[in-house]
C-alpha cells in the first residue's frame, strides 16, 4: 500500500467516527473492517446530516479526504472535451469529476440535497463529493428567502440558486428545479425546462462564468421523456447562443446514461 493510500484509509476511519459523534442516532453504529464498507457508511452519514457547523478539525479532514478522492477519480478538464459545434460538447460520465466553471445540479423545492443514503441521484452525488459545506450554504440562502418570502418558501421551479463548489472541481453549482411530470407531458413542463436551461446560462452571464455542464434536468424519477428533454436542451441552448454570441465559451451536455448520449449525438450531429 502506498503512502497515499495509507493516508486516505486513515482520514476514512477517522472520519467515520467523528461523523459517528457528529450524528444524533448513529454514535453506536458498528463498522465494518473493509474499505468500501467505510466509504459508504461515510457517504451515508454525510448524505443525512442536517446543515450546520462541523467541528474545524474534522471539516479539514473531510476537506483532505474529498480532496484525495477528487483526485483518485480523476479530474476531467473541458479543454481536453471536443466540440461538436457552437461550442457545445456531449460528456459521458461522472458529473463530479469535470472542472468547468459551473455544474448545474438537479435539485428538489427544499434545494438541500438529497437525505437518502447512497442515493444515485446527481443531487446526492453533487452534495456528498463537494462535502457538508455545500448543504450548509443552501440552508443559510434558503432561511433568507423565507424571512423574504414567508417561512413555508420552497424553491420554484426553474429559478436558478448559485453556491460554491466547495471540494467538487467546479468553481460553482448552479441548482435548479426542473419540472416534474405526474401524469402526461405539457405545454408548460416543456416551458419550464427550457427556462430552466436559459436561467442557467443566464446566471453564468451575469457571474462572469464561462463554461457550464448541464446534467439531464427532470429525467429520472422527475419523469420528463429523456428523448423530449434532449430535444429541448439543445433547442434552447443553440437558440440562447446564438441571441447572446460570445458571452459562454463552452456548454457541456452531461450525460450520464447510454440513451442519453444517443440522443444528443443524434441531434447536435445533424
Amino acid at each position: 500500500m502506498t503512502n497515499n493510500a495509507l493516508a486516505q484509509d486513515q482520514r476514512l476511519d477517522r472520519l467515520v467516527e467523528g461523523f459517528k459523534k457528529d450524528s444524533v442516532g448513529y454514535k453506536e453504529l458498528p463498522v465494518p473492517e473493509d474499505r468500501e464498507s467505510k466509504k459508504r457508511i461515510l457517504r451515508s452519514l454525510m448524505n443525512i446530516r442536517m446543515p450546520g457547523k462541523l467541528a474545524r478539525e474534522l471539516l479539514e479532514l473531510q476537506d483532505e479526504y474529498l480532496t484525495e478522492r477528487k483526485n483518485e477519480k480523476g479530474i476531467v478538464r473541458i479543454s481536453g472535451i471536443p466540440v461538436i459545434r457552437d461550442g457545445i460538447s456531449i460528456w459521458q460520465g461522472d458529473i463530479t469529476r469535470l472542472e468547468a466553471d459551473a455544474v448545474v445540479n438537479a435539485a428538489n423545492s427544499m434545494m438541500l440535497g438529497c437525505f437518502v443514503p447512497m442515493h444515485t441521484c446527481i443531487d446526492n452525488c453533487i452534495h456528498t463529493f463537494a462535502g457538508v459545506q455545500l448543504r450548509a450554504e443552501c440552508a443559510v440562502k434558503m432561511e433568507q428567502l423565507r424571512r423574504q418570502y414567508g417561512s413555508d418558501y420552497e424553491q420554484p421551479t426553474a429559478v436558478p440558486m448559485l453556491t460554491d463548489a466547495y471540494n467538487l472541481p467546479a468553481k460553482k453549482v448552479i441548482h435548479i428545479v426542473g419540472p416534474i411530470v405526474q401524469d402526461r407531458l405539457t405545454i408548460r413542463h416543456e416551458q419550464e425546462l427550457a427556462l430552466c436551461y436559459q436561467r442557467s446560462l443566464d446566471m453564468c452571464v451575469q457571474n462572469g462564468l464561462k463554461s457550464i455542464a448541464f446534467c439531464c434536468i427532470s429525467t429520472g424519477v422527475f419523469n420528463f421523456p429523456n428523448e423530449r428533454a434532449a430535444q429541448i436542451a439543445v433547442r434552447t441552448v443553440t437558440d440562447w447562443h446564438e441571441e447572446h454570441p460570445g458571452q459562454i465559451d463552452r456548454v457541456i451536455f452531461n450525460v450520464f446514461k447510454e440513451e442519453d448520449r444517443i440522443y444528443y449525438e443524434k441531434l447536435l450531429r445533424k
